[in-house]
C-alpha cells in the first residue's frame, strides 16, 4: 500500500460538499504523499441548493480545482429512459432511483480523470453500503488502469464527531454539524432517505422525512389528470408540450409531487448481504411508469409481455448492483428496446391522494379490439371454437388424469 501511495500523484474525488468529502480532500493529501486532489460534482438534477458554491467549498477544503459537470439530460434520456423501458423495479416497490444515476456519474468521473491526468479515482462511499460496488465496478470496466481510493475502507475515523473534529484540527470550514439526522440522496428521478427513526422498522417515518411530496392526507381534494404521449417508447409530450427527457421529468415531478405520489417505505436487501430500511419519493417516475406500462398492455401480446417482465425482473439486480457496463445488460437493454419500438400512443394519468391511475390510454399498434372483446352480440368470434382450443390446451392435464385412472382400476 505505501508503494501506491508513493505513485499516486493527483487523484479525483466525486464531492458532494457534504461533511464525508471535505474532510477526505485533506486527508487524500495527508496520506497520499501531498498529492493533488481534483474535485468532481455530477449534476444529475440534485437541485440547485446542494450544488451552491460547491466550487468555493471544494477550494476551501484543499481541492486545486472543482469540476461540476451537467449530466441532467444525459442522465433522464440514456439511463432513466431505457431503464423505463426494461419495466425494471427491485423487490416490487423501489424505482432504482440511486442505483441508475451512479453509472452515468461513474463514466463521468472516469472522464475528468483521463481529462486532467489523475493517477486514482477516490469516493465517499462507505463499506457498508451498495454505492461501493456500483462505482467501482464501472470503473472497472471503463478505466481499469486507475487506482481506486476508498477513505472509509482505510481511515479510522468512524463518526461524523471524528470528521468533524478531523476538520475542525485544520481550520477547514464545513457547514455540517452533529444535529443532522437523515441520509439522503437526491437526483432527478427521486430521493432517497435513512437514518434517524428509520433505522427502526417498527417505527413509522415522521413528517420530517418527507422533503418531495407533499402527504397524501393533506393533498388536494381534486384530482388532477396529466397526458403522456409516447414514440417507439421514448417520452415525447407531456399535457401536449413537446419537452426535453429532463423537462418532462421536472414537469411530471412537480405535477405528481403536489398530490402526494411516489411515496414508499421499504426494507430491502443491500448487496453487501445486510438489510436497510430506507424511505422513497419518486413522484414524476410514478407516473412515467405507469403510463408506459399502461400503454404496453394496449400494445405487447401476452407472450412478449411476459418476456418484457422477465427482463424486467432481471434487469433490477443488474442495475441495482452496479453491472451497467456489461455485456448481461447491454443485451437486456437492447431486448427491451426492441419490444419498445410498438410503444406509441398517449396515456392520461389521474393524480389523486397519493396514487397514479391509468385511466385512458391509444395507441395507432394497439391489439385491442372492441369487437373481439365485447360482451355484446358480434360477427367476430365463434364462440364454439373455444371448445377445441381448451380440450387442446388441457391435453396434458386430461392425460395424467385418465392414467392416474387406470391405475387406481388396476
Amino acid at each position: 500500500m505505501n508503494n501506491v501511495k508513493k505513485q499516486i500523484k493527483k487523484v479525483v474525488l466525486a464531492y458532494s460538499g457534504g461533511l464525508d468529502t471535505s474532510a477526505i480532500i485533506p486527508w487524500l493529501k495527508e496520506n497520499y504523499n501531498g498529492c493533488e486532489v481534483v474535485a468532481f460534482c455530477a449534476d444529475v438534477g440534485q437541485g440547485e441548493e446542494e450544488l451552491a458554491g460547491i466550487v468555493e467549498k471544494a477550494i476551501a477544503s484543499g481541492a486545486s480545482e472543482c469540476h461540476v459537470v451537467d449530466l441532467k439530460e444525459e442522465f433522464v434520456k440514456d439511463y432513466i429512459y431505457p431503464i423505463v423501458k426494461t419495466g425494471a423495479v427491485y423487490e416490487g416497490q423501489y424505482l432504482l432511483g440511486t442505483s441508475m444515476a451512479r453509472p452515468v456519474i461513474a463514466k463521468a468521473h472516469v472522464e475528468v480523470a483521463l481529462k486532467v491526468g489523475a493517477d486514482a479515482l477516490c469516493h465517499g462511499c462507505t463499506g457498508k453500503g451498495n454505492d461501493q460496488v456500483r462505482f467501482e465496478s464501472c470503473f472497472a470496466a471503463l478505466a481499469p488502469q486507475l487506482t481506486v481510493i476508498a477513505p472509509w475502507r482505510e481511515w479510522d475515523m468512524v463518526s461524523r464527531e471524528d470528521l468533524l473534529a478531523y476538520l475542525a484540527e485544520r481550520n477547514i470550514p464545513c457547514s455540517a454539524s452533529l444535529t443532522k439526522i437523515y441520509s439522503r440522496d437526491a437526483n432527478a428521478w427521486h430521493i432517497s432517505h435513512e437514518g434517524g427513526e428509520l433505522e427502526d422498522p417498527w417505527c413509522e417515518p415522521s413528517k420530517a422525512v418527507w422533503t418531495m411530496t407533499v402527504d397524501p392526507e393533506d393533498a388536494p381534494n381534486t384530482p388532477e389528470k396529466v397526458t403522456l404521449s409516447f414514440v417507439q417508447g421514448e417520452l415525447t409530450h407531456v399535457d401536449g408540450q413537446a419537452l426535453s427527457p429532463y423537462q418532462a421529468l421536472v414537469y411530471l415531478n412537480n405535477k405528481a409531487a403536489a398530490h402526494g405520489v411516489g411515496r414508499i417505505d421499504i426494507v430491502e436487501n443491500r448487496l453487501v448481504g445486510m438489510k436497510s430500511r430506507g424511505c422513497y419519493e419518486t413522484p414524476g417516475g410514478t407516473v412515467l411508469m405507469a403510463a408506459y406500462k399502461g400503454l404496453e398492455s394496449l400494445v405487447l401480446d401476452k407472450e412478449s409481455l411476459k418476456y418484457r417482465e422477465s427482463i424486467a425482473l432481471e434487469f433490477s439486480h443488474v442495475i441495482y448492483d452496479g453491472r451497467w457496463f456489461t455485456p448481461l445488460a447491454k443485451a437486456q437493454l437492447a431486448g427491451a428496446a426492441s419490444l419498445a419500438e410498438k410503444i406509441t400512443g398517449d396515456v392520461v394519468v389521474k393524480l389523486y391522494k397519493g396514487q397514479a391511475s391509468v385511466i385512458q390510454r391509444r395507441s395507432p399498434n394497439s391489439l385491442y379490439s372492441e369487437e373481439f372483446a365485447t360482451f355484446g352480440a358480434d360477427d367476430v368470434y365463434d364462440q364454439k371454437h373455444a371448445e377445441g382450443f381448451i380440450r387442446l390446451f388441457s391435453l396434458s392435464s386430461r392425460i395424467a388424469a385418465l392414467k392416474a385412472q387406470q391405475k387406481q382400476e388396476k
